[in-house]
């Protein structure tokens, strides 16, 4: 959420930001939501302060005895008194209106974001390794996996419909191992606290990671109103909604490997065959805590955190700043990290990592007190997957084929794998 106090002292800067997003002017609309606050605050502000005046009176004209005027201020006060409820109901009801569409309004980008309108302007940072060198033929996970006998897309959809898979035997286990062997190299090089956390929140959580209100139909609900999380960055980031930290606790680092659930709404086509796109799936997140001055360095850490992972399984990938048009809702700046697939011939995201500057925090009204001056500032919050599990373990599978039809297991991932070096076809 933006300050509306910025964005009084800042219109056109506001509306400059937001068409360099694609998004239609608001500055007008909220300054006039903001106004009507404002004249509605000062109406409740003065009628108190004349029930308050009058009350006094009342007392003044009672010991001077004068009946007939401390009768008149009784009737003021009463009429004021039950003008009251009217009033406080509309502070609501505009405060509620302002709040509302605030929440709507995505995040400003940064000075050094590109300029763009979709994934086509995106630009590329640079480029860590080489694409695989075999003369075999290419194929996509879904054939890889289907073939050697541990991938069943017609099982999951028999339990669950389209855009779920059923992995079994070592196949699995090379899933399990990925999100561990992830999970080991945040907490244990990259100072990252493991955290296991609930799969299901309140309204309130997803508030403040910026998916409700707007993105309520990308989400699953249960029947008792809860919601199951897109990502751990909604529970992570949530752990100090409001709290108030102390500057020298700060950073503060968070990963969790959980599941995550979307429901894709506006992917009707897209991916349909395979698990690059499910309704579920595993996902080692990270998520930093920082003051307002640390935040873009530590987004290029974490950056460099994810990249470490696919830098271990010796996998080709390239990062990408994302231009404005296609940055996320809360995002001020986005690394995008796309892993080479050679079943697919092109590049896809494995892991996205974002600085939300204090965008978040105004949602969640965490704060954190100035080591100095000991003034409250809200705190600044960046996310990131280190990486999406699913895609990693196509990303492997598409790399480390052989002629044969056999996957070999990459080297960091072999402590994890129960002496299994090479996944070969079912018996």
């Amino acid at each position: 959420m933006l300050d509306i106090k910025w964005i009084r002292d800042n219109p056109q800067a506001l509306d400059e930001a937001l068409a360099k997003r694609g998004a239609e002017p608001a500055a007008v609309t909220l300054l006039a939501l903001d106004d009507k606050r404002r004249s509605v605050i000062q109406k409740l502000q003065e009628m108190q302060s004349r029930r308050n005046a009058a009350s006094k009176e009342i007392g003044a004209a009672m010991a001077q005895k004068n009946e007939e005027l401390a009768e008149r201020l009784k009737a003021e006060v009463a009429t004021i008194k039950d003008s009251m409820p009217a009033a406080e109901q509309e502070e609501r009801e505009v405060v509620s209106a302002l709040d509302d569409a605030l929440s709507r309004i995505p995040n400003i980008p940064l000075d050094d974001v590109p300029v763009g309108k979709d994934e086509a302007d995106n630009v590329v940072k640079h480029v860590v390794g080489q694409k695989p060198g075999w003369n075999h033929p290419a194929k996509e996970h879904f054939e890889i996996g289907e073939q050697l006998g541990y991938m069943d897309f017609e099982r999951a959809a028999k339990l669950s419909g389209a855009r779920f898979t059923v992995l079994t035997g070592p196949l699995a286990k090379l899933e399990r191992a990925i999100g561990q062997f992830m999970l080991d190299l945040h907490t244990t090089e990259h100072g990252y606290t493991e955290v296991s956390s609930p799969l299901m929140v309140r309204d309130e959580a997803m508030y403040g990671t910026g998916q409700l209100p707007k993105f309520a139909e990308d989400l699953f609900r249960t029947t008792d109103g809860r919601w199951l999380i897109p990502t751990a960055e909604v529970t992570l980031t949530n752990l100090v909604s409001g709290e108030t930290l102390e500057q020298e606790k700060l950073p503060l680092r968070f990963t969790a490997l959980t599941p995550s659930f979307r429901s894709e709404a506006g992917s009707a086509g897209r991916d349909t065959r395979g698990m690059l796109r499910q309704h579920q799936f595993w996902k080692c997140e990270l998520v930093s805590i920082t003051d307002a001055d640390s935040s873009i360095a530590e987004h290029e850490r974490m950056t460099e955190c994810a990249e470490t992972v696919l830098k271990r399984l010796g996998l080709h990938f390239r990062t990408v700043s994302l231009c404005t048009g296609d940055m996320g809702f809360g995002a001020q700046k986005t690394y995008d990290i796309e892993v080479w697939l050679p079943g697919q011939d092109t590049y896809r995201e494995i892991s996205s990592c974002s600085v939300c500057g204090d965008f978040q925090a105004r949602r969640m009204n965490a704060r954190y007190r100035v080591k100095d001056d000991k003034a409250l500032r809200f705190v600044h919050t960046l996310n990131g997957s280190g990486t999406a599990v699913g895609r990693c373990l196509i990303a492997v599978m598409e790399n480390y084929l052989n002629e044969d039809g056999s996957i070999s297991v990459p080297d960091a991932l072999l402590p994890y794998m129960g002496g299994i070096t090479r996944i070969e076809r079912a018996a």
